[in-house]
């Protein structure tokens, strides 16, 4: 009997997580474990089932995708990782792929198109949807040749920059140290870290700039 692959479906969307699981679920070789509806629930669901394949929104609530990519790669670097995203600006394409992701698809992409894009990566073949092809192969391999200077967002730690995301969600000190599992003291101290590498002073500049970057969802 055909061993059937084991998916996890992390996405906000509660609709589109239904719609992607009856999908794939009508496939013989395909088998959807497990649902996530934040980053971090994402983390521990993928944990906790070990997929074969996690199909991830990039940008969603409390972690956002890149951040899910680097933290599953480096204790399951065998799981393969499919970004579903709208965006298509070559920065998150980059960003994607440097970070250990597999294929990027968009979600505009049809059925067929989906499936080929799950059994390329699931066969350790790397994806990227057609309509942005070509981004990849003029940026991608170019920005392998360069050196970029930092900006001061690429200064910040993985840890600060989930911080400034939760900060920028509205969460306080005290809800952030429990999602985070750290002390309320360790999360001022990140926040004062933020603030003096970003030259900003208050808690709504740091929410204004989680926006102007793309780390809080706003829809």
């Amino acid at each position: 009997m055909l061993k059937k692959k084991r998916i996890v479906i992390a996405e906000d969307h509660k609709i589109l997580r239904q719609g992607l699981r009856s999908l794939l679920n009508t496939s013989e070789d395909l088998e959807v474990v497990g649902e996530a509806g934040d980053g971090m629930s994402a983390i521990w669901t993928i944990k906790e089932k070990e997929p074969d394949l996690v199909l991830l929104d990039l940008n969603m609530p409390k972690m956002d995708g890149i951040a899910v990519i680097k933290e599953i790669k480096q204790q399951f670097p065998h799981t393969k990782i499919l970004a579903l995203t709208m965006y298509t600006k070559e920065s998150y394409i980059l960003e994607v792929f440097n970070s250990g992701g597999d294929g990027y698809c968009l979600k505009s992409a049809g059925h067929e198109d989906l499936m080929m894009a799950i059994k390329a990566v699931l066969a350790g073949k790397h994806y990227v949807s057609p309509e942005i092809s070509r981004l990849v192969l003029e940026g991608y391999l170019e920005s392998r040749k360069k050196v970029h200077m930092k900006s001061s967002f690429d200064v910040l730690t993985q840890r600060e920059k989930e911080v400034l995301k939760l900060v920028g969600e509205g969460y306080q000190n005290k809800e952030i140290a429990d999602y985070l599992c750290i002390s309320p003291k360790t999360v001022e101290k990140h926040r004062a870290n933020i603030m003096q590498k970003l030259d900003l002073h208050t808690a709504s500049e740091l929410t204004a700039y989680a926006i102007e970057k793309g780390l809080v969802l706003n829809e």
